[in-house]
């Protein structure tokens, strides 16, 4: 029976071997420290945090992260640590919330490596505390037990570090957040929180959820100001409006005036969503039940299968790191066997030793073996489900070989996200899960055009790279203006030494650009003011309610820049307004498309590390750069390619500026 501790209490811990699952409902930094038999951690080595996730016997997660799973083997802790304090702290510097009072309160459970919970913990209470201690695991008279703490520091990462004895706090803080801000340029965001009837549908009987089962917290107002590199776009199952400037800022002002601007999602109602459709029949006895397109909830079948796949997303994520969790544990006892076996003299020589490390290696197979079997199951019930929800995607959400893209038509209301990508892990590289970012968007992107981008980008040359890059972002713009309705989004490009010609030439002979690639530094300069003149603007009207009072000429949809080969043709003024328009255009309905290789964009210095946090970097190649919300796994990430002789990208262009002269834009 699972033990639910209150602040203070303890519990006795029936194995050594188990995982820490933490489930914040906000991005926070998850890490523990070890201390010896007073309680006192000797130095940086007997820290586990994002920048040095790993100590014997304990591992935690590179990232900031709404869910982690720290494993933790007390057997192979190191001699003289008696004690293991995990410790939580919301990223500072990065526009998120401040205080674990703003956001849902933190859930903590101690389970072993088969899910099964031994003690859980919710952090109640928590008001200006940005860091907290919430549990500890501790020796006791040669027993271990684990003790629910909830211990809050005001002061932070910093002040709960020195608590612990630790040397020199505020500098050790400042490292871990650091490192927990450069791993917010590989995040995928966050996925929508569950829907008020609980976990996403599952499709096979057999198929266990490994995930905690922490109690729904209670409705949270969405915190101001919320950074989307940290916390994401909202990606919500109930489509109320996103807790970041659009919602906040731009979203209020349409009502109050009446006016034009309003780049909030229109399907994000203030209601909960409705009961998903009626799944397939039942399976027959011993018989897998069939997956079904759309079975998630949500208001419309698009927002269904959105949600869905986010579901295929996380199941995936879980399912591999639950198999990797039981190969490691099985290395782990075997190697703990052997040891125990070979450390008496006897058993070296003669056949002893030959016996005990075939024994040990038989039962590392066996463990191996049934977790590869339990993983196998979950991959060919995932395998079926994609094969059933790929054919029935909208354009948006679908690749550019699905035949959905040649009837398109240009829609009159904007789709819930759009497909910017596929995502694979190494287990089963066939079984692909689609990408998908909320729309509007309120992240930018950059297509790392650098040749140590990926071991593909290596074997690359640099010119076939770099106008890769290129057709990569035409690509998404072209994605991005054919999922909008008429005038309603605008491309603009700067390209200053006029070197992606080529790329271009789709969207330049289709006539959908705002105007022609801006060229030289001119060309750079006037861009440049013109968008930020459009976001100074927008900005002061929503800020006063009077939206209504813009200039005529003003074009409120959404803009998208593209920029080619940064930083050359940019001076210190133009990368100043670049960063403004990172910073400030999302929420205004203005986005940066960057094609930029990093290392030479370095001469800049550290002025522009803002700016590449800020945005989601992806690749025109294939790369293993991206992480994923729940358990942080690597994943390989795939452009969007257009099939080889395929004019879909031409066709779909044709189609918007038909559909842009037929409503006269």
């Amino acid at each position: 029976m699972t033990a639910e501790l209150v602040r203070g209490q303890n519990h006795t811990l029936p194995q050594t071997r188990l995982e820490i699952r933490v489930s914040a409902g906000t991005p926070v930094v998850a890490g523990a420290t070890l201390g010896d038999e007073r309680g006192t951690v000797r130095g940086i080595e007997w820290i586990a945090h994002p920048g040095s996730p790993q100590l014997p016997g304990l591992e935690v997660s590179q990232q900031a992260a709404a869910d982690h799973r720290l494993a933790v083997d007390l057997e192979a802790l190191p001699a003289g640590a008696h004690r293991v304090t995990v410790l939580l702290a919301l990223p500072v510097g990065v526009g998120g919330p401040v205080r674990f009072g703003a956001v849902p309160a933190p859930f903590v459970a101690v389970t072993g490596l088969d899910g099964t919970e031994i003690a859980t913990f919710t952090l109640t209470d928590l008001d200006a505390e940005s860091a907290v201690s919430a549990l500890e695991l501790y020796r006791r008279q040669d027993a271990w037990k684990v003790r629910a703490v909830g211990q809050g520091y005001a002061g932070g990462l910093a002040e709960m570090l020195a608590d612990q004895g630790v040397t020199d706090p505020a500098a050790l803080a400042g490292s871990i957040q650091e490192a927990v801000t450069r791993g917010l340029a590989r995040s995928v965001a966050p996925p929508p929180p569950r829907t008020p009837e609980g976990d996403r549908v599952r499709h096979a009987t057999g198929s266990a959820d490994r995930r905690p089962t922490a109690p729904p917290p209670a409705p949270e107002p969405p915190e101001p100001l919320a950074d989307p590199a940290t916390t994401g776009p909202a990606h919500t199952t109930q489509p109320h409006p996103a807790p970041g400037p659009a919602a906040t800022g731009a979203s209020a002002a349409g009502p109050s005036t009446g006016g034009p601007i309003n780049y909030a999602h229109p399907r994000r109602q203030h209601a909960a969503p409705p009961s998903p459709p009626p799944a397939a029949p039942p399976a027959q006895p011993g018989q897998p039940a069939q997956p079904v397109a759309g079975d998630a909830t949500g208001w419309s079948m698009d927002e269904r299968l959105y949600n869905q796949i986010w579901g295929m997303f996380e199941d995936l994520a879980r399912a591999v790191a639950a198999y990797r969790s039981a190969v490691d544990f099985a290395e782990s006892r075997m190697d703990q066997e052997l040891d125990r076996a070979l450390s008496d003299p006897r058993n070296r020589i003669g056949g002893a030793g030959d016996r005990a490390r075939e024994a040990a290696r038989a039962k590392r197979d066996e463990l191996a073996s049934r977790a590869r079997e339990a993983l196998d199951r979950d991959l060919a019930q995932l395998a079926a489900e994609a094969a059933v929800v790929e054919p029935a995607l909208p354009a948006a959400y679908a690749g550019w070989g699905n035949p959905v893209w040649h009837a398109h038509r240009i829609p009159m209301e904007i789709p819930m996200a759009l497909r910017i990508g596929d995502l694979h892990l190494p287990e089963r590289t066939d079984l692909r899960i689609p990408l998908l970012v909320r729309l509007p968007l309120e992240r930018g992107m950059w297509v790392d055009s650098g040749r140590t981008a990926s071991e593909a980008a290596t074997l690359m040359d640099t010119d076939r790279l770099r106008r890769l890059a290129m057709e990569t972002a035409v690509a998404h713009a072209a994605r991005l203006l054919a999922v909008y309705p008429p005038g309603e989004f605008a491309v603009h490009v700067i390209d200053p030494a006029g070197s992606a010609a080529g790329p271009l030439a789709p969207l330049v002979e289709a006539g959908v650009l705002a105007g022609p690639p801006a060229a030289g530094p001119g060309g750079v300069a006037s861009v440049l003011a013109h968008l930020t003149r459009r976001v100074d603007l927008v900005q002061m009207a929503v800020r006063a309610r009077a939206a209504d009072s813009l200039p005529p000429d003003l074009d409120t949809g959404e803009q998208l820049l593209v920029v080619n080969d940064f930083p050359h043709g940019f001076d210190d003024r133009a990368v100043t307004q670049l960063r403004y328009l990172a910073d400030e255009g999302p929420a205004v309905g203005v986005h940066l498309l960057m094609v930029a290789d990093r290392e030479e964009a370095s001469a800049y210095g550290p002025i522009l590390d803002p700016l590449w946090r800020s945005l989601l970097r992806i690749t025109p190649v294939a790369d293993s750069h991206l992480a994923d919300p729940w358990v942080g796994h690597a994943w390989t990430y795939e452009p969007p390619a257009i099939p080889p002789g395929s004019r879909v990208l031409e066709q779909v262009l044709e189609a918007v500026a038909a559909a842009r002269r037929a409503a006269g834009r």
